[in-house]
């Protein structure tokens, strides 16, 4: 196997062409990691979540981790990692423009709201929907590629 490292450019390629990652949090020395459908935009990934064990430990701890990966031919396989900083897009006065942002970045893929188990309604109505709308900035990234 050769392994060799992808530039910047390549790692921002493979975020933009998927829309599955592995997202790390972790809370009081316990890592957490799940599945995260997102969009990739603006040195961003944008995603969405029900209340629960991830929005809370990333409301604890808002440094997080993304990994996402392709497989190639043979055993060939590329890998990006993300260490970022969760955001929080709340629906209030202020966030409105990130908001819809992000609601437009996610909605061009078909079906983009099933991993958040209800479908959000738009325009979302105040105090009324469970959804939590998020962003990840990426602070660094890396990625490694293998090929025979």
């Amino acid at each position: 196997m050769l392994i060799r490292t992808l530039s910047a450019l390549e790692c921002t390629k493979l975020l933009a062409a998927h829309r599955i990652g592995h997202l790390a949090c972790a809370k009081d020395g316990q890592p957490y990691i799940v599945c995260l459908n997102y969009a990739y935009a603006d040195n961003h990934l944008y995603a969405f979540s029900l209340l629960g064990k991830k929005i809370d430990w990333m409301r604890a701890n808002p440094l997080v981790c993304v990994q996402v990966d392709e497989h190639g031919q043979g055993r060939g396989w590329r890998s990006v990692v993300v260490d970022g900083r969760y955001e929080e897009l709340p629906d209030r006065i202020g966030h409105k423009v990130e908001r819809d942002h992000a609601w437009a970045l996610l909605s061009k893929h078909v079906d983009w709201w099933e991993p958040g188990a209800l479908k959000p309604v738009m325009p979302p109505v105040s105090d009324s929907t469970p959804h939590v709308f998020f962003r990840i900035l990426v602070e660094e990234v890396s990625g490694r590629e293998a090929s025979e």
